[in-house]
């Protein structure tokens, strides 16, 4: 999104206009009365006196206000799942995607960061220093208001960290859920937008997700998907309702429970036979 004259956004990208042109970069207007220095490195080929640049404003490690055509993971108002790079006495930086790293200070951190690992985090501008900083604690920056979902709507996912319970979700940018355990019958990676649906919205505010739609419309996904694979493999699929429930989980991306109603679903609609060693296909459906 373009900025045209407006106040300058520090962490946002702003559209300003080139004034100045010097051997190590050019300068741009500020709007304030105050030159942004963009590093010679960074100006797109070309650029001339009075064009204007997007371009992302941040400050150097000398406090001075910097301009980039570089794109950051994530800019000032916005949660990012980002990778600690260093280690030092003021806190941990992680890598966002700039020259200069983001700094979460030690009293934003809910445990202490690790080196290498990665962490959902908010970043904003701390008022004392007018830097931009990153926080890993999220609730600080959630609006914790469940009266704006329904139990079965579809929503935006980021998850990010393991529990014991299952898998912590950022829940369209507004809340924290969890998918449990018994819930996850697909890849998940850490940090990626997915799509999930609200599955039950606790008396104490807490929410538990899915992955997969709940509901009829679930169960005739799985039978279509049972179908399918009967098909795939030439009519027969050595799985019964006496099958452990982990070897169902690694090989078909279900549920035990699930399972059982989509074969039985299968058999009732007269598209399957049920023997002892496993489901055979109805040649006559």
């Amino acid at each position: 999104m373009l900025y045209e004259s407006a106040p300058l956004r520090l962490g946002q990208y702003n559209r300003l206009e080139v004034i100045k042109e010097l051997d190590f970069g050019l300068y741009l207007d500020g709007y304030d009365g105050e030159e942004i220095l963009i590093p010679r490195v960074y100006v797109p080929e070309g650029t001339q006196i009075g064009d204007f640049l997007e371009v992302f404003i941040y400050r150097d490690s000398e406090d001075r206000l910097i301009a980039t055509t570089l794109k950051p993971l994530a800019t000032v108002g916005e949660f990012a799942y980002l990778k600690v790079k260093d280690v030092s006495k003021l806190g941990v930086f992680l890598d966002w995607g700039l020259m200069k790293d983001l700094l979460v200070p030690f009293g934003e951190q809910t445990h202490k960061m690790g080196l290498g690992r990665s962490y959902l985090v908010y970043i904003y501008i701390d008022e004392e220093s007018e830097r931009i900083v990153a926080s890993a604690k999220l609730d600080k920056f959630l609006e914790n208001d469940t009266s704006k979902f329904t139990e079965g709507q579809e929503v935006s996912l980021i998850p990010y960290e393991y529990t014991d319970l299952g898998i912590k979700a950022l829940i369209d940018k507004r809340c924290i859920g969890v998918i449990y355990k018994s819930e996850v019958f697909q890849d998940v990676i850490l940090g990626d937008v997915t799509k999930g649906f609200i599955k039950k919205i606790r008396t104490d505010t807490k929410i538990d997700l899915a992955l997969v739609k709940q509901g009829y419309d679930r169960i005739d996904n799985v039978k279509s998907q049972l179908y399918e694979l009967l098909v795939s493999r030439e009519g027969f699929l050595p799985y019964t309702d006496k099958t452990d429930s982990a070897i169902i989980y690694r090989d078909l991306q279900m549920s035990k429970k699930d399972f059982k109603k989509a074969i039985g679903g299968l058999y009732r609609d007269g598209k399957c036979k049920l023997q002892n060693d496993g489901i055979y296909i109805n040649k006559l459906s």
